[in-house]
């Protein structure tokens, strides 16, 4: 992971090193500051992993005959601020300094609406397939530099299923907690 991790940096609420696709789906951030790392997991259609399906989502060009899971997609108004491939690419849709699309309606420590206050970032993967090991290193790097930028605790680096519990499960069982704190 040094290697990795020297590579990231945070340089006007960007990652440096990441491709970035600018959102639309994205807003403002008030005067609340960043208190929180939401994990998450997303692949398109479910369980395949590469092309630009997701991207497209988050750009809101996906278009609903792309695929015939994809029907009542392109309605959907969502984004990350990041988005970390199986092979280790990180990706930024959203800029810190704005708000991100991602948490839905969510509750984390008795604050509602974390959108406002967190940063998303979706891995690529599923709630039941293992995540590749430069996944652990990436996002381990990514979420040191997030903390060490924005003085986030390492209690505060939750799942969606943390903070919308009986709505989502991810990044799902699959996800492996230690090995993540191992390459944070």
């Amino acid at each position: 992971p040094a290697d990795v991790s020297a590579r990231i940096q945070i340089v006007n609420h960007r990652i440096e090193t990441a491709r970035q696709y600018p959102s639309p789906h994205a807003s403002p951030r008030t005067d609340v500051e960043i208190s929180l790392i939401v994990l998450h997991c997303i692949s398109l259609p479910a369980g395949h992993f590469g092309g630009r399906y997701v991207e497209e989502l988050f750009m809101g060009t996906l278009s609903g005959h792309a695929h015939q899971d994809f029907s009542d997609l392109p309605a959907a108004r969502v984004s990350a601020h990041l988005f970390i491939r199986r092979c280790g690419a990180v990706l930024q849709f959203v800029t810190f300094d704005q708000c991100a699309w991602h948490a839905g309606v969510s509750s984390y420590q008795g604050q509602q609406g974390c959108n406002d206050f967190s940063v998303g970032i979706e891995l690529e993967g599923t709630d039941t397939v293992p995540y590749s090991e430069i996944q652990y290193e990436v996002l381990g790097s990514v979420v040191s530099a997030l903390q060490a930028q924005y003085q986030i605790p390492t209690s505060a680096v939750v799942g969606h299923s943390d903070i919308a519990p009986g709505r989502k499960t991810d990044p799902g069982p699959s996800f492996d907690w230690e090995k993540f704190w191992c390459c944070a």
